[in-house]
């Protein structure tokens, strides 16, 4: 299974928000921002203070997403 943050990013626009924002107000990392980016696991407090400031719950803002299979 493979995770997506694509729920964070809709949800970014939808705020007129860039990913340097969030950031800054979070005082999160670049090298964590990047990770989010790659589709790579974030810790759980990173996750909590996003959804803290956001709103919103751990399920809006990122999904698992099943790999195909070849053959």
């Amino acid at each position: 299974m493979s995770i997506s943050y694509n729920g964070l990013w809709k949800m970014l626009i939808d705020k007129n928000m860039y990913k340097k924002d969030l950031a800054a107000a979070l005082n999160i990392s670049s090298a964590t921002m990047a990770k989010m980016g790659k589709g790579e696991t974030v810790s759980l407090d990173v996750l909590q203070k996003i959804c803290a400031y956001m709103d919103c719950n751990i399920g809006d803002i990122m999904s698992f997403e099943k790999e195909e299979k070849d053959g």
